[in-house]
């Protein structure tokens, strides 16, 4: 059992992403698939497919961005919270924070337009 699901996910991106790898299969959970769909949004991923009946989800990376790295910030073990204010920003070009708020996973640009802070989740670059 993977004691960190979310740290896998980031990880097998990160991977795929090195070896120009078109697609990648992982465990369903509500939320990964939130997260990918912030990581959609903003071009790092090119397509997310559920598939129920095998519950896993087939993420396309072919036509993404490209991307320096990937880092988990919150963890099992030290959960790393912040307020709207204090969210780290980044220029579009430079890369995005996801984040874990009371109204769902969004990137660090629309927590912040929002007013809602909550867990910092990973940093994409």
């Amino acid at each position: 059992m993977i004691s960190d699901p979310i740290a896998d996910l980031l990880v097998r991106i990160k991977n795929a992403k090195t070896i120009n790898q078109k697609m990648i299969i992982v465990p369903y959970s509500k939320s990964k698939l939130s997260i990918l769909s912030v990581l959609k949004k903003n071009g790092y991923v090119s397509g997310i497919k559920e598939d129920k009946e095998n519950k896993n989800i087939e993420v396309s990376l072919d036509k993404a961005k490209p991307m320096v790295s990937i880092k988990r910030i919150s963890k099992p073990g030290k959960r790393v919270y912040t307020k709207s204010s204090r969210i780290p920003c980044f220029f579009e070009e430079t890369g995005i924070i996801v984040i874990s708020t009371p109204i769902g996973i969004l990137s660090g640009e629309e927590a912040r337009k929002m007013g809602h802070g909550g867990e910092l989740i990973c940093e994409v670059r």
